[in-house]
């Protein structure tokens, strides 16, 4: 039988020992994640919300457990080296990012901090992973990249616009992410037996000579190739397709819904970037980005602009409306 004496003792190791362990709860850690966005932040704010988000669903609290260390790129692209190095020097816990020109600074600035991709464009082609099964090195996420999508956004159009045989292709040669797509471009053109025009652009001032040469030549559409410089400045592209009434598909939703772009197939990147934040979850938790495989997209957007059909005089048969996820009236 415990003795006065001994019980005393224990109570008051007891007592000691509870305002410790609050303490010890008040004290939680918390995280650094590094934010290096592929272009301006000011217009992919959407985009690191759904990560946030996921982050909430996950159980983080900004300022609690977990705080983002935002370096965001607004003008000068040359100017990634220095922000990934900045991140590296605070210690970030995770650096999370976007797109080769994000991706490729990171990697180049840690070995050891891990790296999670929001969204990539054939990371094993740019070397950014070994393999999607196995990454290996300190970098893992989500990979854009897929031969099924070339070939519907090219079977979307051909559906959307009679008589369709030639198509431009508007991209960036100097991004790493899209000689590959053009590469499965032109293979899905072979197969439907539709011409490509390629319009090669390096710089946002290009663009409007880029739409002349498409007019010119006579193409009855146009695609736009996924990299950050085309997306960073869609609302422009918009408005040149509707100044030379070309019909257009875009990678990307925003540049439909919100920029008023005809038709958009591909990956969801809101989708990409809240489950990004399970992947900094896992890492926090101990995992290493070496054993976590690359995934893909899951959740694709379909969405077509009635309005901007109307004004290019173009009547979306009822089929692609059936399976459309979104219409604009």
């Amino acid at each position: 039988m415990m003795t006065r004496r001994r019980f005393l003792r224990a109570l008051s190791v007891s007592f000691l020992a509870a305002p410790l362990a609050a303490e010890a709860q008040q004290a939680e850690r918390v995280y650094q994640i590094g934010v290096l966005p592929p272009g301006p932040i000011s217009t992919r704010v959407h985009l690191w919300d759904a990560f946030r988000q996921g982050l909430r669903e996950l159980g983080y609290v900004e300022g609690r457990n977990i705080a983002l260390v935002i370096r965001s790129p607004e003008q000068d692209r040359e100017s990634f080296p220095e922000l990934a190095a900045d991140l590296v020097r605070l210690k970030v816990d995770v650096i999370v990012t976007a797109g080769a020109p994000g991706i490729g600074a990171a990697q180049r600035a840690t070995r050891t901090i891990p790296i999670v991709m929001a969204a990539a464009i054939d990371p094993v082609g740019t070397r950014f992973v070994a393999s999607l099964a196995r990454p290996g090195g300190n970098i893992t996420g989500f990979d854009l990249l897929s031969a099924d999508i070339a070939g519907k956004r090219l079977q979307l159009l051909r559906e959307t616009v009679p008589g369709l045989s030639r198509v431009a292709v508007l991209w960036n040669p100097n991004a790493p992410e899209t000689p590959p797509q053009w590469k499965i471009t032109q293979a899905a053109a072979q197969a439907l037996g539709i011409q490509l025009q390629s319009l090669e652009v390096r710089r946002a001032d290009e663009f409007e000579s880029a739409f002349q040469i498409a007019t010119r030549k006579r193409a009855g559409a146009l695609i736009m190739l996924d990299d950050s410089l085309l997306y960073t400045h869609g609302a422009r592209i918009v408005d040149l397709a509707a100044k030379n009434r070309l019909p257009v598909m875009y990678g990307f939703r925003e540049h439909v819904v919100e920029a008023g772009g005809l038709m958009v197939y591909g990956a969801s990147l809101r989708d990409l970037y809240r489950r990004a934040a399970t992947y900094v979850d896992k890492i926090l938790k101990g995992a290493k980005p070496a054993d976590l495989p690359v995934e893909q997209p899951t959740k694709f957007d379909f969405v077509i602009n009635l309005r901007t059909a109307k004004a290019l005089g173009l009547t979306i048969p009822q089929s692609l409306l059936a399976r459309a996820d979104q219409i604009i009236e």
